[in-house]
Parts: structure tokens; sequence; C-alpha cells
């Protein structure tokens, strides 16, 4: 059994910054990638980023310039989110692909106008 665990969510104004991550535990055979999603209310969840075991990245086209994904040791990845927009509001979730996917539970982040 895979459990990732998403910390680092809150509450921000406009401009701010907040920074998620994300540890998975637990059987794991090889991670592939980790990834970021998100789902806003009423909104179907999108890709946010993603982040090879190669360290290659790619971002979604309102994430560029602003988001930055990051490993940290095997298992863990971060979202680095810059100049936050009330419109980034959303539960973000992290994503493994090890090689079965597994998803954690979410983490709110607001942002206030």
């Amino acid at each position: 059994q895979v459990q990732l665990v998403e910390s680092g969510g809150g509450l921000v104004r406009t401009g701010g910054s907040l920074r998620l991550a994300c540890a998975a535990s637990g059987s794991l055979f090889g991670i592939n990638y980790f990834a970021w999603y998100r789902q806003a209310p009423g909104k179907q969840r999108e890709w946010v980023a993603q982040i090879t075991s190669g360290g290659l990245t790619e971002y979604a086209d309102f994430a560029k310039s602003r988001f930055i994904i990051s490993r940290g040791n095997a298992n863990t990845v971060y979202l680095q989110m810059n100049s936050l927009k009330p419109e980034d509001t959303a539960v973000y979730y992290c994503m493994v692909q090890d090689p079965q996917i597994y998803w954690g539970q979410g983490t709110q982040v607001t942002v206030s106008s």
C-alpha cells in the first residue's frame, strides 16, 4: 500500500506564495514521476505540473513562470507557488506513478483578493 500525504496549503492573499509538499511512503517499487493536480469548486480536476525521476519538468500554461515543481529526496516532491491569484484557489492533489497511480487526499489552497 502506498500513501501520499500533502501539506502546505492554506489561506494567502493575492500575490502571495505557498509551498506545497507531498511525501510518499509504503510499498514503492520505483517512482516514475510525481505530478500535481488541482480541482476548483464546480470544475474538473486539472493537471498543474509534473517531474520525472530524472528531473524533467513540465507545466500547465497557467503555472509557467509562477510555479516550480521540485524533488526533495526520492519520495518527496514540492510545488512552490508564487504570485498567487484568486483563480488558483483549489484543492491541490499530489499524484505518483509507481508504476501504479496513487493520489493524495488533497490540500486546500485559498487565495483571497
